[in-house]
């Protein structure tokens, strides 16, 4: 699902990533759940709700510190994923070593850090310089960690174990961490990449014991969208879903909501599978922003139809879709992935042919 596609660029501040972020963390969670059977020793359900609330505010804070002060940290680069800020790995995998291996005091006001495998020989994953860095960027954040001098030059393991984390303004924080650390781990439904920053993401549906409810997560998505763009995709995903086509959603660096046509024969297919088969998808990534992707293959089925559309939306559709480089000879901007329409205030205008687009799509493709 990723968009790389080989060619490097140079890519923005972290500051303009993490704004990205932020847009993504999302403003509501689900008041009641029930928890898979993992993390019911943890805690209460009630307690650990509260703890993931507590951990989706720090992912506000994280966020606003790195707009503020990742200059410190990352500087840009020439790559081909936009989404490679080495610091950023560092501090998600760190964060998820600290929250997985970490043991929580009985009152849950820190945790005690005897291991750091990442960190440690005879191949760290985080060298000691960068881990000082990690380190001083959370207690910038209100992280505390006692019997650790964060200036020091030394901060290589073993020598700093063990120590206690703790996170005074909001201790729910660390049980948050931990539940989160231990999804991530054990849980997530894709291979964990060292690159990967998922655990920013707040993907709690993983923890719960049944599936979420997934027009919550469609609307804490669309959130930073003008509210009339917002309820054109709501009105999209009810008719579509209305129809029978099934909703996948995913979320790596960039976030996908896939609309498939799924058999009943084939209901147990994976999110990847589902994802294969999308005829069209709500996307939001670094390099696109918020689109809406349509990965027509039948127009040529109702081209009578395709005539009666606006001119500027007839001629999206007549040039096609596929890669840049063979088509066109221009650099790749991931056509191959559909027709890439931003989600903004001008796509309204074409707001009633697309839904036609799509309903012709669909009835052609069953």
């Amino acid at each position: 699902m990723s968009e790389n596609h080989g060619e490097k660029t140079m890519q923005p501040p972290i500051s303009e990533y993490a704004k990205y972020l932020k847009n993504l963390v999302p403003v509501d969670i689900q008041k009641h759940f029930a928890l898979k059977p993992i993390f019911k020793e943890l805690n209460s359900e009630e307690e650990i709700r509260n703890a993931i609330i507590a951990f989706r505010d720090f992912l506000v804070l994280f966020c606003d510190g790195l707009i503020k002060d990742g200059h410190l940290y990352a500087k840009p680069k020439k790559t081909n994923n936009p989404t490679d800020y080495p610091f950023l790995h560092n501090m998600t995998n760190l964060l998820v070593d600290i929250g997985y291996y970490g043991k929580l005091s009985e009152n849950g006001n820190s945790l005690l850090i005897v291991e750091i495998p990442l960190c440690s020989a005879p191949k760290p994953k985080i060298s000691a310089p960068a881990l000082g860095e990690c380190l001083r960027f959370l207690s910038s954040l209100g992280f505390s960690f006692a019997n650790l001098d964060l200036n020091s030059k030394k901060l290589e393991l073993p020598k700093i174990l063990p120590f206690e984390v703790s996170f005074p303004d909001n201790p729910a924080l660390l049980l948050g961490l931990k539940v989160m650390s231990v999804a991530d781990m054990e849980l997530r439904e894709s291979r964990r990449y060292w690159n990967d920053h998922y655990l920013l993401g707040l993907n709690y549906r993983l923890i719960l014991a049944q599936a979420p409810d997934e027009l919550m997560l469609l609307r804490n998505f669309l959130n930073p969208l003008p509210g009339k763009v917002k309820e054109f995709a709501l009105d999209l995903h009810d008719h579509f879903t209305k129809m029978g086509l099934t909703c996948a959603f995913s979320r790596r660096s960039d976030v996908h909501f896939a609309y498939s046509l799924v058999r009943k024969s084939n209901q147990n297919l994976s999110e990847q599978d589902i994802y294969q088969k999308r005829i069209w998808e709500f996307s939001s990534s670094m390099k696109h922003g918020y689109c809406l992707v349509i990965r027509a293959r039948k127009t040529e089925k109702y081209s009578a139809v395709i005539e009666n559309f606006p001119l500027p939306l007839k001629a999206i559709i007549k040039r096609g879709y596929g890669c840049d480089r063979k088509l066109w000879g221009e650099r790749c901007q991931g056509s191959c992935q559909g027709f890439r329409l931003p989600l903004n205030i001008e796509l309204l205008e074409m707001k009633e042919e697309i839904k036609v687009w799509l309903d012709n799509e669909v009835k052609f493709s069953k």
